[in-house]
């Protein structure tokens, strides 16, 4: 009997104390998670689902799908990932309120949902080209001021915090986060690598090989950043050339698409009596379906055909 009664009270003693430590440790970890703010906490909710693309980009630097948080940096967005889903939801949520209770459950709030929850990614995709374009049309200038920096005794690293200090946005930003990722202890050709990826610019992806295997083999860098910068500021003009002379055919494409979709809106407002059966009956509203079927259709031929490679 008394070594059964010395186990328990050994046993009831571990327990005691493992559970002391544990109940220090939730404490501890209280006391940190209080000292966060409100935004780091709704951050934190998000970050499992960054952690895989973290672990792909560290195995290779150009592999795999951009992470949420990669999409705003290229968009020069200064939000975290929280706080962009919490933005969308809260224009999902906005819309959809005032159609419900402006029309009800009805087709418009069906519209309204989508718009909301797709509408910023739309608006995400056109400040990334945006800034992908502006991107492209400064790498010429900022290739000949590399080439200088280079002729004038510099090295490589010293060269791109030249580019980080005295050019514009937004490739100053992207060279200023290579430099302070080669100060940090990151080789040239993987911040170069992951800059690639970030903007996802063939041009620089060109340059990015070149000083890879320069930096391998040798050679006068000076002079091919020179002609590469020459290379990109043709196809830059090139392309400036072809948008200007395709420009008819983008608008008419552009006007053909819209000219029905106006006309069926202000119908709608103008109209009402007259617009109903097609928001009101099944007939109608398959009309519509496959009239936006085949108006988006129509406009992604053509764009295809207004579109020149260069």
């Amino acid at each position: 009997m008394t070594p059964l009664l010395t186990g328990l009270a050994f046993a009831a003693g571990l327990f005691l104390c493992f559970a002391g430590v544990d109940g220090m440790i939730r404490k501890k970890g209280r006391e940190d998670r209080s000292t966060l703010s409100l935004r780091d906490r709704l951050d934190g909710m998000f970050q499992s689902t960054e952690q895989w693309g973290a672990q792909l980009r560290a195995a290779s630097p150009r592999a795999g799908k951009l992470t949420l948080a990669e999409k705003l940096s290229r968009a020069d967005l200064k939000l975290r990932t929280s706080e962009w889903m919490l933005v969308r939801i809260a224009i999902l949520v906005v819309l959809a309120g005032i159609t419900l209770l402006w029309r009800g459950i009805s087709p418009h709030f069906v519209i309204a949902t989508l718009v909301g929850w797709f509408g910023p990614v739309v608006y995400l995709r056109w400040r990334q080209s945006r800034r992908l374009k502006a991107f492209n049309d400064q790498l010429g200038d900022t290739l000949v001021m590399m080439s200088n920096a280079l002729k004038s005794g510099y090295s490589m690293a010293q060269a791109l915090d030249v580019v980080a200090n005295r050019a514009s946005a937004p490739i100053s930003q992207e060279f200023d986060r290579v430099v302070k990722e080669v100060n940090l202890g990151a080789g040239i050709e993987e911040s170069l690598a992951r800059l690639v990826r970030r903007t996802e610019s063939a041009d620089l992806d060109m340059v990015a090989t070149a000083i890879a295997i320069n930096r391998k083999i040798g050679g006068n860098l000076s002079e091919i950043l020179e002609a590469i910068s020459e290379t990109i500021r043709e196809r830059v003009r090139i392309k400036g050339e072809m948008r200007t002379m395709t420009a008819q055919a983008r608008g008419s494409g552009y006007m053909i698409t819209g000219l029905p979709i106006v006309l069926g809106v202000f119908m709608y407002f103008v109209t009402p009596q007259y617009f109903a059966p097609m928001v009101s009956n099944p007939i109608g509203i398959g009309l519509l379906v496959f009239a936006g079927i085949f108006l988006g259709l129509g406009q992604f031929i053509m764009s295809r055909i207004a579109q020149v490679e260069v």
